[in-house]
């Protein structure tokens, strides 16, 4: 069982490092960025690509994957190539595009594509919905390291995960100490890595690049009777693999705060050589998390133990039966904290920000000055970290399977509403607001039916609703933009001179 008791050098290596990234922010300070915790401060192809891998890495990729994998061997491959492809689909289909847009968030292309405040009222509200799902998720495992970190019980930890991460947003806006994305790439690859080495020195498997070494390792498994752990269908059919990995593809490229990472590059060439520079350096988490699930197994299989729970805790507790040494256990659970808050406050930003601008401002009330949104962003901030803590007290699944519903809400709306509205001049209004309202009801239904019907929701399920959802939301675009006016000429005329130039 893992040791919920009070870590005092996890703490400290954890005020060590908020310390650390609130001086690299004031270092910063004097760069003049334009969006505060969007914009990249990084200089360089492999520097955006840093930081590109820097907002990827959340909780549910420090500490979710390696559980998706300890609990249901192959499906965990679903996430990694579903999570690092949505960036080649991104890419391939949309990236240069959507910069020649010149639209910073989703809401703000979504009305200026299909000229519809009203659309943009929709967008707003799924980047909303998107930050809760997203954010409970991410406050699941702040809950989880801090009930390992201080001992306490799981909602008393939560609720200290969530004053911990307010605290740091206020004293990062008060400051304006920027997060610094290179170093906080930098710190959580070497807190995921670093651990991964030692475990596989201490069991005897090759350490130095122990991505590899765990062969051997799952060879061992194999002989001491777990080879059905690893049989590629043994938790979810071909169709479920594919459908979860479809969804992630499209909810990756659907995501709103990773549209926008493609602002922040010069020019075209660079924004493709900088997306491969980042899935290079995501590719070395996931590479890695793997690893942690055979030698939790292994460690098992070793000490006549049964499965050690919580699942998404299993990199910490690997390392623990492993006996490492304490401060490198603590760098994982450091490792987790820090991923779990920095993709909480960016996202509460994003949240906050589509309320008080696109909501608030564009609608309620045109003439509300800066001072007053601010305002509204800092009430609404709290309210959305409130809310999911409500949510966050039960959570119904693993970090990595709630994000996954995140990203199938993206896949179901944004994407074909990006996707169309580039590539389709004759999409519309029309179509926009009823894929948009479509895409939301087939991921509310696909929540229901996994309620209603477990056996039903095999074909739609929650995690992976995009892969039926999208083309569905598509054809429901299509349909309605066919039988509807056309787009203003103007749009059609942008699309082609300023979008689909050469």
């Amino acid at each position: 069982m893992p040791d919920f008791a009070f870590k005092p050098i996890a703490l400290l290596i954890l005020l060590a490092v908020l310390g650390c990234s609130l001086l690299g922010g004031l270092v910063s300070r004097a760069r003049n960025d334009e969006y505060y915790w969007v914009s990249g401060a990084t200089s360089g192809r492999a520097g955006i690509g840093a930081a590109i891998a820097s907002n990827w890495m959340s909780a549910a990729s420090f500490l979710g994957i390696a559980g998706v994998f300890y609990l249901k061997g192959y499906l965990g491959m679903a996430y990694v190539v579903g999570w690092t492809g949505g960036y080649v689909l991104l890419l391939v289909l949309m990236g240069n595009q959507i910069r020649r847009f010149g639209k910073y968030t989703a809401p703000e292309f979504v009305e200026a594509r299909y000229d519809s405040p009203y659309a943009r009222l929709i967008a707003a509200i799924i980047a909303i919905l998107i930050t809760l799902v997203y954010c409970t998720a991410q406050y699941k495992g702040l809950g989880l390291v801090f009930a390992w970190m201080f001992g306490f019980d799981y909602t008393p930890s939560l609720v200290l995960g969530v004053a911990v991460t307010l605290s740091y947003l206020t004293i990062a806006g008060a400051l304006g100490a920027r997060r610094k994305q290179r170093m906080h790439y930098a710190v959580l690859i070497i807190f995921f890595l670093l651990p991964l080495m030692v475990i596989a020195y201490y069991l005897d498997y090759f350490w130095l690049l122990p991505q590899i070494g765990y062969g051997e390792a799952l060879r061992d498994l194999g002989r001491g009777g777990q080879g059905d752990w690893m049989a590629p269908w043994k938790y979810a059919s071909v169709y479920e693999w594919i459908a979860l990995c479809f969804t992630l593809m499209v909810g990756t490229a659907g995501l709103p705060h990773v549209l926008t990472r493609f602002y922040t590059v010069p020019n075209i060439r660079d924004a493709r050589w900088s997306v491969v520079w980042g899935i290079f350096f995501i590719g070395l988490l996931y590479w890695s998390a793997p690893a942690y699930a055979v030698f939790a197994k292994i460690m098992e299989l070793r000490d006549g133990l049964g499965a050690a729970q919580p699942a998404d805790l299993i990199v910490i507790l690997a390392a623990e039966r492993a006996g490492i040494p304490v401060w490198a256990v603590a760098m994982l659970a450091v490792g987790g904290v820090i991923a779990a808050i920095s993709t909480v406050v960016g996202l509460l930003i994003n949240g906050a920000g589509a309320f008080a601008y696109d909501i608030y401002f564009r609608l309620l009330k045109p003439d509300a000055s800066e001072q007053q949104q601010m305002k509204v962003a800092r009430m609404t901030t709290l309210f959305l970290a409130a809310l999911v803590v409500v949510l966050a007290i039960n959570p119904p699944g693993l970090i990595a399977e709630i994000t996954a519903v995140a990203f199938a809400l993206a896949g179901n709306t944004l994407f074909p509403v990006f996707l169309l509205g580039i590539w389709w001049s004759r999409a519309n209004k029309y179509g926009a607001i009823a894929g948009m309202l479509s895409g939301i009801a087939i991921t509310i239904g696909s929540l229901l039916l996994a309620w209603w019907s477990p056996e039903l929701s095999r074909f739609l399920p929650p995690t992976s609703s995009a892969f039926i959802g999208a083309p569905v939301v598509a054809l429901v675009m299509v349909g309605v933009s066919l039988a509807t006016p056309a787009p203003p000429e103007r749009i059609t005329r942008f699309l082609i001179e300023k979008v689909h130039q050469p």
